[in-house]
């Protein structure tokens, strides 16, 4: 199954349009995704990120909310 088929459209946001985002919603309003490696996350992510290293993000896709946005990065 293609992981696209699972989300609606979705659209690049710049730094600038995360930023103004995440600082007028409420946290439990998003889901923030973080698909970097587990080292690279643990070296450092945004407060409140998720960990789904891409390659396990098929399968693992059941762990987030469907009626949440989500900010992948």
């Amino acid at each position: 199954m293609l992981i696209k088929a699972l989300f609606s459209a979705a659209r690049d946001l710049t730094p600038d349009e995360v930023r103004d985002y995440l600082a007028s919603h409420r946290e439990d309003a998003f889901t923030l995704l973080d698909v970097r490696q587990p080292g690279e996350y643990e070296g450092g992510h945004l407060p409140g990120a998720v960990l789904i290293p891409l390659p396990q993000l098929s399968t693992r896709l059941g762990k987030l909310d469907r009626d949440k946005p989500v900010i992948a990065y």
